[in-house]
């Protein structure tokens, strides 16, 4: 095993070398097409490693001048072409932005202009195809949106372009989020079809925000954005061994963003480190957007820059709840590990009485629900010549193309398009607020009982409470399962809404100490044998 390994960590810095040709204009920058693993300039050879390398890493060589933002992103274009639809065929990307090379020339030249916007300055990002960039599509997954075109940006984005980031394009998702039907696999699509894990093809890749992960696994873009209403980006972090957060419900504006619940839904970034998502994250804060009344309480916390937080030394005095869990095998072994880093690093751990197989997903009718309600918000803000414009024409849309729509069913859907939203109003706002305040008083009773500052879960678990409490989780990867090499990871739960900073800073301290990271590259090399410049006799033609 570790001569395979050793050999493919050579044949991988191929697929981070590229042939640039500076292209004249976007169209031919569309239509360049590179030759993987072969590098015309000397210069460029070594100089990133995008597996491994940081958004800061990055910075420097921009900086330095010995990158250009249109050289890196052309590294980025030509890793997805290397490996989205030919070779491994992840299928998580669906789109590019026609722009990317405009954007990213801009960035250069404002670089050049001394103007300087921060650390996403001339960075790519992806993004889940359920946000709003003006001139591409918005489909959510669905053929009946693929000719929806939004008026503008959502907010999200335009705080990301404010910070200098380039939108490179959209991934792949779980149709609507998941909402068609929980019949259906959890990353298949009517538009996208089924999106592959590069870690282990036989299994999903984690929930709505599949293509998010995957292409933030395999570095398809520095960055990606995910959407998370009940696990949509704590899953695939875990599952594609990222570091994630799912920011507290309103730090970061949901107007622009096909909707499934309006009490919790929340975008948030997925990366290979936590520097990254920390540096996105301080990009994508929107402040208070009147659109979504869940911002109101974020002005001030818009201009935070959340990597002020990240020290080595943070877990030191941090006093860590740790819930009843039932695990066995591999990932028994993982999470007793993680634990003890933890308590290395300056952690206490402190056993509380919070049984997560008891913690579910709550009243079905409020998703049911607030689906309908956002939803006709959403379509409603759309053009007037935008192809659906009511839940009704989107519902009927699907029963008119059973072949293409229907075939896991649409049942939630339909049930979300029965709703009654002015005679079954009454009874979501009782509903939400139960929820709600259940579970916050869950959380804030045991962290002031055992006066813990966060809490520690298995892979993307902690989800289960912070979905409905709206606070904050972030996730981090912890190794690897001795049997199969699949990924484990562990996520901390803030304490309290917009605790996002001291979140940030527990998960860096855990990564800096561990450094458990692999690529699928180097734990699933089977799957990328074949995509280098020279292949083995053995792959085919």
């Amino acid at each position: 095993m570790k001569k395979v390994l050793m050999v493919f960590a050579l044949a991988s810095t191929a697929l981070t070398s590229f042939t640039f040709v500076a292209p004249k204009n976007v169209s031919e920058a569309m239509a360049v097409t590179p030759t993987y693993g072969t590098v015309v300039s000397s210069s460029k050879e070594g100089l990133l490693n995008l597996q491994t390398a940081t958004i800061l890493d990055i910075q420097k060589l921009l900086e330095s001048g010995k990158l250009t933002s249109v050289e890196l992103t052309q590294m980025y274009v030509n890793r997805i072409k290397l490996m989205n639809s030919t070779g491994p065929s992840l299928n998580a990307v669906r789109s590019l932005n026609q722009n990317w090379f405009k954007e990213a020339l801009a960035a250069d030249q404002a670089r050049k202009a001394g103007k300087d916007t921060g650390h996403m300055q001339g960075i790519p990002v992806l993004l889940k195809d359920n946000i709003d960039v003006k001139g591409m599509p918005t489909t959510g997954g669905s053929l009946a949106l693929v000719n929806s075109y939004p008026a503008e940006d959502a907010p999200l984005v335009k705080s990301l372009r404010e910070a200098g980031a380039i939108i490179l394009g959209k991934v792949n998702m779980h149709e609507l989020a998941g909402w068609v039907t929980f019949s259906s696999p959890e990353s298949y699509s009517s538009l996208g079809g089924m999106v592959r894990n590069p870690y282990d093809a036989s299994l999903p890749p984690g929930s709505s925000s599949s293509g998010s992960g995957v292409a933030a696994a395999v570095a398809m873009s520095s960055i990606t954005v995910g959407t998370d209403t009940g696990g949509s980006i704590m899953n695939p972090t875990a599952i594609e061994s990222l570091a994630g957060i799912r920011p507290t419900v309103g730090l970061i504006s949901r107007t622009g963003v096909i909707p499934i619940s309006s009490s919790q839904d929340t975008p948030g970034p997925m990366g290979r480190n936590v520097t990254d998502i920390a540096i996105a994250l301080t990009a994508m804060t929107t402040g208070v957007d009147e659109l979504d009344n869940k911002t109101l309480n974020s002005g001030p916390y818009d201009s935070t820059d959340y990597t002020q937080y990240l020290s080595v030394n943070a877990l030191k005095g941090v006093r860590i709840g740790v819930p009843l869990v039932s695990l066995t095998g591999d990932k028994k072994i993982l999470w007793d590990a993680a634990l003890s880093k933890l308590e290395e690093q300056g952690a206490s751990l402190v056993s509380i009485p919070l049984d997560m197989s008891n913690t579910g997903v709550g009243d079905m009718f409020i998703y049911t629900y607030e689906f309908k309600e956002g939803m006709q918000l959403y379509l409603n803000r759309l053009p007037a010549e935008a192809p659906i414009k009511t839940v009704n024409e989107l519902a009927q849309y699907y029963r008119d193309h059973p072949d293409t729509m229907l075939k896991f069913g649409a049942d939630n859907l339909f049930n979300s398009e029965k709703v009654d939203l002015v005679k079954d109003h009454a009874r979501s706002i009782k509903i939400r607020q139960k929820e709600l305040a259940n579970s916050k008083d869950v959380i804030d009773r045991l962290a002031k009982i055992y006066e813990v500052d966060t809490f520690v879960f298995p892979d993307g678990s902690s989800v289960a409470m912070s979905q409905k409490s709206g606070y904050p989780a972030v996730g981090v990867p912890a190794g690897y399962q001795a049997s199969n090499r699949n990924p484990f990871g562990i996520s901390f739960l803030g304490n309290a809404a917009y605790t996002e900073g001291q979140l940030l800073g527990y998960a860096y301290a855990y990564e800096q100490a561990t450094k458990l990271r692999q690529s699928p590259e180097e734990t699933n090399p089977s799957l990328f044998m074949c995509i280098v410049a020279e292949k083995p006799a053995y792959c085919a033609p």
